[in-house]
């Protein structure tokens, strides 16, 4: 029987070998640096983002939020057993200072959002969408960005009606 931590272990591990495949992901050079079922944390080095003024490129720190709240919801769609696919449908961004510093960010679900809700209507419906934050702090404190995101996510694989047959 796999523990819990090791079920999160090698959903990271694919997770982080998803991210690795995609020629443009593995150009940034992003990382995974922890999950606690609720929230996802990624990093990337300032040197692989680096604009003109020394500081992150904004486009890498939408990025950076983007994969992250697309790695929890795939994550979380995962520990359901569903087979999906998970789209970005809309961000919001906010950029509140420069980050002349590694790249670090969390995401997690919006305030008032609930994972169940969100895997009941993904089964019930085939699809669902639900709203997450991410944002990259500063390293003296404050953030430097944030981000409201909605994802989507359509299964691939029905879910049989319960007392069907497979």
């Amino acid at each position: 029987m796999t523990s819990p931590m090791q079920a999160d272990s090698a959903a990271l591990q694919r997770l982080q070998a998803h991210f690795d495949g995609m020629p443009p992901v593995a150009a940034m050079r992003v990382g995974i640096t922890g999950w606690d079922g609720a929230c996802l944390r990624l990093s990337a080095p300032l040197a692989a983002h680096v604009n003109d003024k020394g500081c992150a490129f904004g486009g890498s720190l939408v990025s950076l939020a983007t994969l992250a709240a697309w790695g929890l919801v795939t994550l979380q769609v995962e520990a359901a057993g569903l087979d999906v696919d998970v789209f970005v449908a809309a961000t919001e961004v906010r950029y509140r200072a420069p980050l002349f510093a590694d790249l670090h960010v969390e995401a997690r679900l919006e305030e008032g959002a609930g994972w169940q809700d969100f895997i009941d209507t993904l089964r019930a419906r085939g699809r669902a969408s639900t709203w997450l934050v991410a944002s990259l702090p500063l390293p003296e404190g404050g953030i430097a960005t944030e981000a409201r995101l909605r994802y989507a996510a359509i299964l691939r694989t029905p879910v049989p009606a319960p007392g069907q047959a497979d």
